[in-house]
């Protein structure tokens, strides 16, 4: 069992793609258990910080971006792209919701037991 904090958007999938919101969340909680020891294909290193964990259905890669806050997940934003790499805008939305995490971590936490 284990926990992750999520920060914007992150019920969005849910009316996207029922079996694609059930795979991001297989992967949220393979996150929980792994924490850093998650690796490709499954999670991978952007840059500055933030790393995004992969979810496939079909044709549609869906990404959630994420970093470490100590040994706390924080989930930071998704994407969604039929490309094999997560847009720059994308990365930047991040690290913006990233600074603001920092400057202010219990406005921007809600925490979930997963299990």
């Amino acid at each position: 069992m284990g926990r992750y904090r999520s920060g914007p958007g992150s019920n969005s999938y849910r009316s996207k793609d029922r079996k694609a919101f059930a795979q991001c969340v297989a992967s949220i909680q393979r996150l929980a258990l792994l924490g850093h020891e998650l690796r490709r294909p499954s999670a991978d290193f952007l840059r500055d910080g933030i790393y995004e964990l992969r979810a496939r259905k079909g044709r549609v890669n869906y990404r959630v971006l994420y970093f470490f806050s100590g040994r706390q997940v924080a989930l930071l934003a998704q994407a969604l792209t039929k490309e094999d790499v997560v847009p720059d805008v994308d990365i930047r939305r991040a690290l913006e919701r990233k600074s603001r995490y920092e400057l202010n971590p219990e406005k921007h936490t809600h925490e979930e037991i997963l299990g």
